[in-house]
């Protein structure tokens, strides 16, 4: 007797169902995504009872004939895609050709469709569980219209594992905004159980003016858009070396988009959209490379804010390894990590140093025309764009007081400041010679937008000092507060890395030398870093084939298992990246180092130390932040203070 059989056309639907239709939100990205192929320009969808009742997505788009409108409710029928070589050149939303039948298995569907400039009359099919009711003319506008009722209602078992009808909705709306945010050309409608929730129109010269189109959006969905920076960074991404001579060109590569200006963060990654070619992702390797950008600008288990757009060749990228498309995978995902992670660091160090200045490039990327400019090296964070020489630089591990004095146990001098000091803004180092990108003949100019302005950039008066910690000061704007302690950290944290890198740091024998065995990986890995740690005062050397000899380390690092410290150091420098901070051996232990050294509270600052340290915190390249991300200044502007008093909409 034989055992294995074919499944049923309807049964094998639903199992592919199980695969693309998780829950009414998986119902509602396909066919937005079938909308948006179809060249859309507007798309209206109604949601009912979370998406189990109704689910109704209508366009504008090229529509279906009466032939094609059959033909998609077959398995695998796809416009997308002809041959097996398509896969590596995918430019749409969709090419499996299996969400219209998964959908249609499991709820009772009525597509509804007319092609543009063709017969007057539209086609209306009918299908109930996967089995065609029937097939008729209907009067409909050009595009197509799809309309989903009583999902999961053949399959029990699976309806009452959705959840509330709330939660149900929020997965819709949360793919929804991405769809918003990914295409602003696009128009949308939402309606919620008979209510309007949504009604975006469609943004001119979206596609033009990307950068544009994308802040357009984002000030209609969010009321925070004017915290972020503009990102915009191009590269090549040169071919792995054991690349077949036809795969030997170099991929083009760019990120755009906004992200957080330094201070602005959030507990999850909830606002955190991340798009590959236009279409929304979830890759560990990029969310890595965003905390790898923040770095030291972001408290321990908080996240960057960030709208991200991520441009490059198809053949790059694998978009096929999802049965719903939600994760990609690229070939040089190293590559690919490493760029990301330096778009989003010089737009960190510009943001403070030049405001919105002359497109540039630099080694391995270039900068598009409306964003800042900076010329780093490629050592560390902050030789990359290293702060201008301060009066007094601070000798390590000597720490001089703002003024120049010693600094005793306690801190500075007693002298209280008193009365006002007015701190004109000094003039910021300038910025390195840079080379004017080519002209682009195609690229629509796009219209100026108010960007965030450095706090460190406008006149900051000193008022006074309160609780013996933060200092009071006066801009334009409004009130600024400064944590003298974090603001003095950043001040020696940049200024202690800044003598690392400059040459080899010292390095302290250990009394007794230790082995350290590894993995063939991360023996490979340490291997390749052994001239970098050695020269950052790490005395590791080959020992064998996996095994190294642990015989120094710099003097700074007061650890009581210098074994245990090198491990982790290993797995911290693995996570990092190998190319994105060659300093991090030290930071941490810098940071410790440096927060026994700043001024305390209740350390009491006189007038000419406070504009000392403000003077010395403009010449940092992250001043924003301590070294642990804790913001070192927080502005409230009038209208927040107006707000506070009642003031706002006053007579």
């Amino acid at each position: 007797m034989n055992r294995i059989r074919l499944l049923p056309e309807h049964v094998a639907n639903q199992i592919a169902a199980g695969e693309v239709v998780e829950r009414p939100a998986s119902v509602v990205k396909e066919l937005v995504e079938n909308s948006i192929d179809a060249e859309a320009r507007h798309i209206a969808v109604e949601i009912q009872a979370g998406g189990r009742s109704l689910i109704r997505v209508a366009d504008d788009g090229v529509g279906m004939s009466r032939d094609d409108a059959l033909l998609c409710l077959e398995r695998h029928a796809t416009s997308k895609i002809q041959r097996a070589e398509d896969l590596s050149a995918i430019a749409t939303m969709g090419f499996r050709g299996e969400a219209i039948p998964s959908i249609a298995s499991v709820c009772r569907m009525v597509l509804t469709s007319r092609e543009r400039g063709s017969d007057p009359a539209a086609t209306q099919i009918i299908i109930n569980g996967g089995k065609l009711v029937e097939v008729r003319a209907a009067g409909s506008p050009a595009g197509t219209s799809v309309e989903v009722r009583q999902l999961f209602f053949n399959l029990p078992a699976r309806r009452k594992f959705l959840r509330s009808d709330e939660t149900e909705y929020a997965h819709i709306h949360h793919y929804l905004t991405l769809a918003a945010l990914a295409h602003p050309q696009v128009g949308f409608t939402i309606t919620k159980d008979g209510r309007a929730v949504w009604q975006l129109p469609a943004v001119a010269g979206g596609e033009a003016a990307p950068q544009a189109g994308l802040r357009e959006r984002m000030r209609a969905l969010f009321a925070n858009e004017g915290e972020l920076l503009p990102v915009d960074f191009s590269a090549s991404i040169p071919p792995p070396r054991a690349a077949e001579p036809e795969d030997d060109a170099n991929t083009h590569f760019r990120v755009w988009g906004l992200i957080g200006k330094p201070g602005v963060s959030r507990a999850t990654r909830d606002e955190q959209f991340i798009f590959v070619n236009r279409r929304p992702v979830e890759n560990r390797g990029i969310n890595f490379a965003l905390a790898e950008g923040y770095h030291t600008a972001l408290m321990k288990g908080r996240y960057p804010v960030c709208c991200l757009f991520l441009e490059i060749d198809p053949a790059a990228v694998d978009v096929n390894i999802h049965p719903a498309k939600r994760e990609v995978k690229f070939h040089q995902e190293r590559a690919v990590r490493q760029h990301v992670t330096d778009a989003i660091r010089e737009t960190l160090l510009s943001f403070h140093t030049a405001k919105l200045a002359l497109p540039a490039t630099s080694s391995g990327g270039s900068r598009a025309p409306g964003t800042a400019v900076t010329s780093p090296s490629r050592s560390g964070d902050f030789a990359r764009h290293p702060p201008a020489p301060v009066d007094k630089p601070v000798e390590f591990p000597q720490f001089t007081s703002l003024t120049g004095t010693a600094l005793d146990p306690r801190g500075v001098a007693p002298e209280r400041i008193t009365g006002r000091s007015e701190v004109a803004q000094p003039p910021l180092p300038p910025p390195a010679p840079v080379r004017a990108m080519p002209d682009r003949a195609d690229a629509a100019p796009s219209p100026i937008e108010p960007q965030p302005v450095p706090l460190l950039q406008v006149p900051l008066r000193i008022l006074g000092v309160i609780g013996h910690l933060y200092v009071v000061l006066e801009s334009d704007k409004g009130l600024v507060l400064m944590d003298q302690h974090a603001a003095h950290e950043r001040i020696l944290f940049e200024q202690m890395l800044q003598r690392l890198e400059r040459g080899s740091a010292p390095s302290q024998r250990l009394l007794l030398a230790e082995t350290v065995e590894l993995s063939v990986r991360d023996a490979q890995f340490v291997r390749e870093l052994l001239p970098t740690l050695n020269r950052l005062g790490v005395g590791l050397s080959e020992f064998g084939e996996r095994t190294f000899l642990l015989d120094a380390l710099p003097p700074f690092v007061k650890v009581g298992d210098a074994r245990r410290f090198t491990l982790g150091l290993i797995d911290e420098l693995k996570a990092a990246g190998q190319e994105v901070n060659t300093l991090r051996l030290g930071e941490h232990t810098v940071a410790k180092t440096v927060c026994r050294h700043a001024v305390k509270a209740n350390d009491p600052l006189s007038g000419p130390e406070l504009e000392s340290l403000l003077k010395e915190l403009r010449h940092c390249a992250m001043p924003y932040t301590c070294p642990h991300g804790r913001p070192t200044l927080i502005e409230m502007n009038y209208r927040e203070l107006e707000k506070k008093f009642g003031r706002v909409g006053s007579a």
